[in-house]
């Protein structure tokens, strides 16, 4: 290895040394917006309450879905009866 092969790999270590560093404090980042948006401090937890959260988003929209058949239902019966 030449000093210029030696020097150059230096280089790339200490770039990836502060790349790892700049994703650790990413890291630490995300998990405290984690633990003071959401309440969870593991990915994990976050992992369950975000399965949580999907199946509550698909039962409203399941309610959404069943009044809307509702008031679609309403709406042609009135239509229906101004008609007659």
């Amino acid at each position: 290895m030449t000093e210029q092969d030696l020097l150059d790999l230096k280089q790339e270590i200490t770039e990836s040394k502060d790349k790892s560093t700049r994703l650790e404090g990413r890291k630490d980042q995300l998990m405290e917006q984690l633990k003071t948006k959401y309440g969870v401090s593991t990915i994990q937890q976050a992992e369950k309450k975000l399965k949580a959260m999907d199946k509550e988003i698909e039962d409203l929209d399941e309610q959404i879905e069943t009044m809307t058949d509702g008031l679609e239902e309403k709406i042609n019966e009135q239509n229906t009866d101004t008609e007659d």
